[in-house]
């Protein structure tokens, strides 16, 4: 939530100037958590339809992202409805084929989260399946890219560092490796943020192929 991109780092670079990855998967669901990086959501959505205009586009934000980003503006630049990642009033998460969890795993070609919070992080490899995102994330099969932003001083915690590995070692997850960013609140590039979008879509479609690979 403290971080912004540091001058001078990959992050402030023309992303639009690298050339785009070819795409082997035809649905991406995208999900934004509650970090200051989600202010560049609607700049990612509208890169994404601009330079894949034949992919299916989901996007999904927590509640928390809502303090950066709107649902009506993802919506218009997204061209369907943003999402929050909660469970609808009077919901059974175990309902049938008709719940959002199954929708979203049965629906995805591929998952990117961007940017993951340490406590999405957290939730996530613990096994935790207590919002229809992740308890999608625990059922599918098809390639996650988790890219981090994560405040100064997170990327040294033991803690943090495991949940990251463990989810590194899923063989359908890649995390994407952070550059340095400016932390909001100590003025000071000690904070760890996500790459540009062509970047993490890169490794994302990396892992795609590698699992393709691996099933022929």
């Amino acid at each position: 939530m403290t971080s912004s991109p540091s001058p001078g780092t990959p992050q402030t670079a023309n992303p639009f100037a690298a050339p785009a990855p070819a795409l082997t998967f035809e649905r991406l669901l995208l999900v934004g958590t509650g970090a200051l990086h989600a202010w560049q959501l609607p700049t990612w959505v509208s890169w994404l339809r601009m330079t894949y205009p034949r992919l299916g586009l989901r996007t999904v934000i927590t509640r928390s992202a809502e303090r950066f980003v709107t649902r009506q503006t993802l919506t218009a630049l997204g061209g369907r409805e943003t999402l929050v990642d909660e469970w609808p009033p009077d919901t059974d998460t175990g309902a049938g084929a008709g719940a959002l969890h199954v929708e979203l795993a049965q629906w995805a070609d591929a998952v990117l989260v961007y940017p993951a919070t340490v406590n999405f992080i957290s939730r996530y490899a613990t096994g935790m399946a207590d919002t229809p995102v992740l308890l999608a994330l625990q059922c599918l099969q098809a390639p996650v890219a988790v890219a981090p932003c994560l405040p100064p001083g997170a990327d040294r915690s033991e803690t943090v560092r495991t949940h990251l590995a463990t989810l590194s070692a899923q063989k359908n997850v890649v995390v994407v490796p952070t550059v340095p960013g400016r932390s909001v609140t100590t003025g000071r590039d000690d904070a760890r943020v996500p790459p540009p979008m062509p970047a993490v879509v890169e490794q994302l479609q990396a892992r795609h192929t590698a699992l393709r690979t691996e099933a022929a």
